[in-house]
């Protein structure tokens, strides 16, 4: 007897549940050479509504696999007395501004189907030592070219189109 195909058509929610799951596969396999995995259920592109009247502050850096597939952290300076790099969102969720940890800089947020980019992106231009320039204009770059948002609770991971990632903590917003 001859076997019978028939026409297989997978239901929406099945649909959805496959891309849910490449969808955490890709990005865990995006973030797994950074040593920052998070779970599947964290927000991929969340609307910028969600980081109202928020602070970030970057507390890792991981600099795009070598050729051998190695991940390496590039240094940051940390803390409260290391000038830390910083992202403070407004409360219209319009714009953002932040410390270089050499300058103040601002942009502005442009929403659309896919999640939220910034432009127009203006910095002071204080003179700092050539290593905190140095870190300070990859920084401005990568806020102007990143690729995708990843929020986890208070940790938000940006990812380059160089496949750099910058790890952010959430922090108390009561002093700007």
């Amino acid at each position: 007897m001859p076997l019978k195909i028939s026409n297989f058509r997978p239901s929406k929610s099945a649909l959805n549940s496959l891309f849910l799951t490449f969808s955490c596969l890709g990005l865990s396999f995006l973030t797994a050479c950074a040593n920052i995995i998070p779970p599947c259920n964290a927000k991929v592109s969340p609307p910028s509504s969600e980081f109202r009247n928020t602070k970030w502050e970057l507390v890792r850096w991981n600099l795009a696999p070598n050729a051998r597939g190695e991940v390496r952290a590039r240094q940051i300076p940390q803390g409260d007395n290391s000038n830390p790099i910083q992202i403070i969102f407004d409360a219209n969720a319009e714009r953002v501004s932040g410390s270089t940890g050499c300058n103040r800089f601002t942009a502005r947020i442009t929403e659309d189907a896919r999640g939220f980019t910034l432009d127009q992106i203006a910095s002071t231009k204080m003179a700092c030592a050539p290593q905190r320039m140095e870190l300070e204009n990859d920084f401005l770059y990568e806020l102007a070219d990143y690729r995708t948002l990843v929020r986890n609770g208070d940790q938000l991971l940006m990812i380059g189109a160089d496949r750099e990632v910058l790890s952010f903590m959430q922090k108390s917003n009561s002093t700007k």
